[in-house]
């Protein structure tokens, strides 16, 4: 293999084929093609933008790093390899969660309090995340908590009850890209492409297929991420058309609007 091309070779053979079968594939009953596309582009962008900075704060922390003949070219601490997979990641998880449909006639109203809840969980999530900070290798698993509350109470204040209505589009499309990205990251690792320190996590694996917990549970939130927005995105989306055509046709205006 190509000395520096090795994370870009692990895209062409585990990510960009799986990418590729998912869009010919593609059923898209989540919502229109054109809203899954625009809401999966937006979450991709978000995600670049986002994880940025954590992600090069961890690599420069030495939480992990590459084997040689892996990185190519990096823009700070982060190889381009990694910045791809931001993109990539959302586009193969909202390709596969295009085909499961949701009720969007659901009105958007969600009460403050369910609201604050939503809010509530995420604060613990943050708060959990804080506590692991302080502990003996726990800087991995901490800052990842820490990292995914903001995105956790965005997503849950703004409509955890719908998530929840449709928890069976959001389990099963959060759990089945989840599980391949253990299967390839646990490749990737067994092969040397990256390593994950054992001083700055906690050495807890999955059973069976021995993925640190760290990064097992940093491709269950992601994908998670993805899966919520897209879920929220076609709903917000939907609910507004529908409020443009009721404000357009005739009889609108003729009874009164709303």
């Amino acid at each position: 293999m190509t000395t520096g091309f090795a994370y870009l070779a692990f895209h062409a053979v585990a990510i960009l084929p799986v990418i590729g079968v998912l869009a010919l594939l593609a059923r898209h009953r989540l919502g229109t093609r054109r809203d899954v596309l625009t809401g999966t582009l937006v979450l991709s962008g978000l995600a670049l933008v986002y994880t940025t900075p954590w992600d090069n704060y961890l690599i420069a922390r030495g939480v992990w790093w590459y084997g040689d003949g892996a990185v190519a070219v990096r823009f700070g601490a982060v190889p381009l390899g990694e910045y791809l997979f931001f993109v990539l990641q959302p586009l193969l998880v909202g390709l596969w969660a295009a085909r499961f449909p949701v009720e969007t006639a659901r009105p958007l109203s969600v009460s403050l309090p369910a609201r604050a809840l939503g809010l509530a969980g995420a604060g613990v999530v943050a708060a959990a995340g804080l506590a692991v900070l302080g502990q003996e290798g726990g800087l991995y698993l901490g800052s990842l908590l820490v990292w995914s509350a903001p995105i956790l109470a965005i997503q849950w204040a703004f409509g955890w009850p719908f998530l929840v209505a449709e928890w069976r589009a959001v389990l099963t499309g959060t759990l089945v890209p989840t599980l391949y990205l253990w299967v390839v990251d646990r490749a990737a690792i067994e092969v040397g492409l990256w390593t994950i320190s054992k001083r700055y996590t906690t050495g807890v694996a999955i059973p069976l297929l021995g993925l640190p917990i760290e990064e097992a549970l940093f491709f269950l939130l992601t994908s998670l991420f993805v899966v919520q927005g897209l879920v929220l995105y076609v709903w917000l989306v939907a609910r507004l058309q529908a409020v443009d055509r009721r404000d357009r046709h005739p009889l609108a205006t003729l009874f009164g609007g709303r």
